[in-house]
C-alpha cells in the first residue's frame, strides 16, 4: 500500500512539475512565477557548479570522473534562455541526483519526454514512425526526442522568431550526425554490401552539389525545408524526415509567390506580418530570392517616395508658373 502511494504521489509531482514547466516556457501565454524560477535558478547552481566550463576547471571535488563530466558540460547562461530554462534540473534528472556521486540508475531514471508532451509524442510518432531514421530497428533504437532536440539548449521557434537564428539552430542537429563521421557512426546500420561493417557517411557537400550555393541554403533555410513532407497553414512541421529520393529538389516549391517557406520556416511570423502589413512576402524577400513576389516594404517605401518626389515637383513646379504668371501680368500694368 505504501509502494501504491508513494506511486501516486510521485505521479502528482510529476503532473504538478509538467503543468508549471509547461507555463514556465510557454511564451506570453502563461507567466512564470518569478520566486518559482528564482528558486529553481538557485536549485541549479548547486549541478552547474560540476555540469559547467568552470565546474570541468574548479571541480569541487578531487574524487570525481572528469572524463565522464566532460560529456555533460553546459552554459549556464544559455540554460537560462532554453525553452526549460526555468525549470529545476530535477524535475527531469530525479532524486537520483541529489547527492554525489549521483545513483547508478540515476541516467535510467530520467523523466522521458512523453512525461510532459505526452500530446505532442502521440501526435508525432507516428510521423517519426516513417521517417528514414526509423527505417531499420537497429538504428530507430538508438534515436530520442534528445538526439535532435537538446533540452538544454534550445529554444522554440516561437520564441526564436528570427529565421535565421531557427535556421541555425535546426540545422545544427541534423549537421552534428551528417557532417562527422564519428557522430554518424553511432547510428549508422551495417553496409548492406558488408555485414558487420557500419556504413560510410556520404560526403554532405557532394550529394548536394545540384543545389546551387549550397552552404548559403544552410545558413537561411533549414535541411528539413526539403526533407520533411510540405504540411498546410496552421500545421505542424512535420517529424518524417524524407531520404534523397523524396526531398523536394524543385526550387519553385521556395522561390515562387506562394513559397512553401510561409507554412515552414517562416510561418511563426506570417500571421503578424498579415495583420501589420497585409501581405506576407516581405519576411521571404528580406532573405531569400523569389519569383514573382515583388511586395516589400522597403521597395514601398522608394516608391511612395518617388511618387510623392513627382507630385511634389508638378506642384512646385505649377507654383512658380502661377507667381511668374502673378509679376508678369502686375509689370504690364
Amino acid at each position: 500500500m505504501f509502494r501504491s502511494w508513494r506511486k501516486t504521489t510521485a505521479a502528482v509531482a510529476a503532473f504538478v512539475a509538467c503543468v508549471w514547466s509547461f507555463q514556465a516556457h510557454a511564451g506570453d501565454a502563461v507567466a512564470a512565477d518569478p520566486e518559482v524560477v528564482e528558486k529553481n535558478r538557485k536549485a541549479n547552481e548547486a549541478c552547474f557548479a560540476c555540469h559547467s566550463e568552470f565546474g570541468f576547471k574548479n571541480p569541487p571535488r578531487t574524487d570525481m570522473d572528469m572524463k565522464k563530466l566532460a560529456e555533460t558540460l553546459y552554459d549556464p547562461k544559455v540554460f537560462a534562455g532554453s525553452n526549460h530554462g526555468t525549470m529545476d534540473c530535477r524535475q527531469c534528472h530525479g532524486q537520483g541526483y541529489n547527492d554525489y556521486p549521483h545513483s547508478e540508475t540515476g541516467k535510467s531514471e530520467t523523466s522521458p519526454c512523453s512525461e510532459c508532451h505526452a500530446t505532442k509524442v502521440a501526435r508525432l510518432e507516428p510521423q517519426y514512425d516513417a521517417s528514414v531514421h526509423a527505417r531499420l530497428e537497429s538504428v530507430k533504437a538508438k534515436f530520442t526526442c534528445a538526439t535532435c532536440h537538446d533540452p538544454h539548449i534550445d529554444l522554440g521557434a516561437t520564441l526564436l522568431k528570427d529565421p535565421l537564428k531557427i535556421a541555425v539552430q535546426d540545422n545544427k542537429a541534423c549537421l552534428e550526425c551528417h557532417d562527422s563521421d564519428e557522430v554518424f557512426a553511432k547510428y549508422a546500420a551495417d553496409d548492406d554490401k558488408t555485414p558487420g561493417i557500419k556504413k560510410k557517411r556520404p560526403n554532405i557537400d557532394t550529394i548536394h552539389e545540384w543545389l546551387p550555393n549550397t552552404k548559403r541554403h544552410w545558413q537561411t533555410v533549414r535541411c528539413v525545408e526539403c526533407h520533411t513532407p510540405e504540411v498546410k497553414a496552421n500545421r505542424p512541421l512535420s517529424h518524417e524526415i524524407l531520404d534523397k529520393e523524396k526531398a523536394e529538389k524543385n526550387c519553385l516549391s521556395c522561390h515562387s509567390a506562394n513559397s512553401s517557406l510561409k507554412t515552414r520556416l517562416y510561418r511563426h511570423l506570417v500571421k503578424d506580418e498579415q495583420d501589420r502589413l497585409g501581405f506576407t512576402n516581405s519576411i521571404i524577400l528580406s532573405s531569400s530570392y523569389v519569383i514573382g513576389a515583388t511586395r516589400h516594404p522597403l521597395l514601398d517605401k522608394i516608391v511612395i517616395g518617388l511618387v510623392a518626389l513627382t507630385l511634389g515637383g508638378v506642384l512646385l513646379h505649377g507654383a512658380i508658373r502661377i507667381v511668374f504668371a502673378i509679376r508678369r501680368k502686375g509689370k504690364k500694368q
